[in-house]
């Protein structure tokens, strides 16, 4: 078993889980379906919106309620203990009064089912409609910074051990150790790769150290964030990880532009609105931005025998790729020597 920032095991594909799998699973956990069933955009797991039949005579307060979004958990990525975390913590977050979209309990209380035939955890969430803006409004702005800052109050008051730590080891050295060992990287660019990510985190490892690290969203980037008739909500926890709080807020703004810089500080504004902000981790922006890249190349190559990853990743491994991705990561070491 190959150690890896997204799970540490091997993990499976979904052939097994067909049409009827899918709709058996939901109907198992007390709900009827009248068996259309639509597949929703994701790489990493397998969703899809169920359509339920309901008793005749109800009465619904929007459309939405008619469906319920299945979610089956790739096989291998998460332990049962990972995703209860992800699942407590969104729990909290609803008793907070925080929208985010959290899973709805089945008839016996739980919030994850087994599919044990083919070792699949799913579990149900309602529907919540809501779209993410092509432009981000100051007012809008401090609004997410208000909410932002109350997920992490939340995240602040209890630990969830068994997730992933977001550092330059996870992120940084533990994927690379996966490209070398793999044979992912091309022989050319091999030495060169390995020194850009061995420099990046040895000059940010003390950096993290001295950071404070807790329960975050850890990939609020603007897909992740939608709003919907009453507001902003968060959604999709499945990355949830134990970091620094500005990896949630430099996602939702990641431009180094004088614009994108004003976004930050108004966001920041209403951050402070609700909780003190650290400004010293600002500098951890770009180190995050150079293990977000170092940590995308791995989950490709990681999942590169899954057919959906080598259809929709068609550059992934070109020459063209790999010596864009040095490129990339010397421009960040150059941004990180000039912080230092």
């Amino acid at each position: 078993m190959s150690s890896f920032a997204w799970g540490s095991a091997e993990t499976k594909f979904f052939f097994e889980l067909t049409p009827e799998r899918i709709l058996d699973a939901v109907e198992a956990s007390g709900y009827r379906c009248t068996g259309r069933c639509l597949t929703l955009n994701s790489m990493e797991n397998r969703v899809y919106e169920v359509e339920l039949e309901l008793d005749e005579g109800v009465v619904l307060k929007t459309p939405s309620e008619r469906f319920r979004i299945v979610k089956f958990y790739r096989p291998g990525r998460w332990s049962e203990t990972q995703i209860l975390e992800e699942h407590q913590f969104l729990r909290e977050l609803n008793d907070a009064e925080i929208p985010a979209v959290a899973p709805l309990p089945f008839s016996d209380g739980k919030t994850l089912h087994r599919i044990a035939e083919i070792d699949i955890w799913y579990t149900v969430f309602p529907k919540v409609g809501g779209r993410s803006p092509d432009e981000l409004k100051p007012d809008q702005l401090e609004q997410i910074g208000r909410l932002m800052a109350r997920m992490h109050n939340v995240g602040a008051a209890k630990d969830a051990p068994h997730r992933i730590l977001l550092n330059p080891a996870s992120y940084g050295q533990e994927n690379l150790n996966y490209l070398l060992e793999s044979g992912s990287l091309p022989v050319d660019i091999r030495d060169r790769y390995k020194q850009l990510v061995e420099d990046i985190c040895r000059i940010v490892e003390p950096w993290f150290a001295k950071t404070k690290v807790q329960r975050i969203h850890g990939d609020c980037h603007p897909g992740n964030l939608l709003w919907g008739t009453e507001g902003a909500f968060f959604v999709d926890f499945d990355d949830m990880v134990r970091g620094p709080c500005v990896q949630d807020l430099w996602l939702l703004v990641p431009g180094r532009d004088e614009e994108s810089n004003r976004q930050m500080n108004q966001m920041i504004a209403g951050y402070e609105q609700m909780r003190e902000f650290d400004w010293d981790s600002l500098r951890l922006i770009e180190p995050l931005r150079a293990l977000r890249f170092i940590h995308f190349s791995a989950w490709i190559a990681k999942r590169w025998n899954d057919p959906a990853f080598t259809r929709t990743f068609t550059q992934f491994g070109t020459p063209r790729y790999w010596h864009e991705q040095v490129s990339d990561l010397q421009e960040q070491l150059e941004l990180i020597q000039a912080l230092s």
